[in-house]
């Protein structure tokens, strides 16, 4: 079964995958796991994604690809959007309180936390 036939079983349902195995070495991992997010997706928004990273992100492209106008590539593009969680690639510097508890646990030297504070 490839990743489309389990897609198309599911209907957008959520699921869990309860058993990985690795294919070189065949070690299996059991437990519960929640497939990606992107995984999640339905085929159709699957490979939509697929042709908008392949076109480095260029609506004209998309346009081009898929024969829609630039609002319908903007509509959907924002409605799998909201399906997606955002990932903060540069979180907020830690707060004093934070970087003071962390020294305060022994998770961090002194030294770390001054530098940490100054904002190095």
């Amino acid at each position: 079964m490839d990743w489309q036939d389990l897609t198309d079983l599911t209907r957008g349902r959520p699921f869990l995958v309860e058993r990985v195995r690795l294919a070189d070495s065949g070690v299996a991992i059991e437990g519960q796991f929640e497939p990606p997010q992107l995984a999640q997706l339905t085929i159709d928004d699957q490979v939509f994604i697929a042709a908008f990273v392949r076109a480095h992100g260029s609506i004209k492209e998309m346009e081009r690809v898929f024969g829609v106008s630039y609002p319908t590539i903007k509509s959907r593009l924002k409605r799998i959007a909201e399906q997606l969680d955002f990932v903060d690639v540069a979180p907020e510097p830690a707060g004093a309180a934070e970087v003071i508890g962390r020294l305060r646990r022994g998770e961090i030297s002194a030294e770390d936390a001054l530098a940490e504070l100054e904002g190095r």
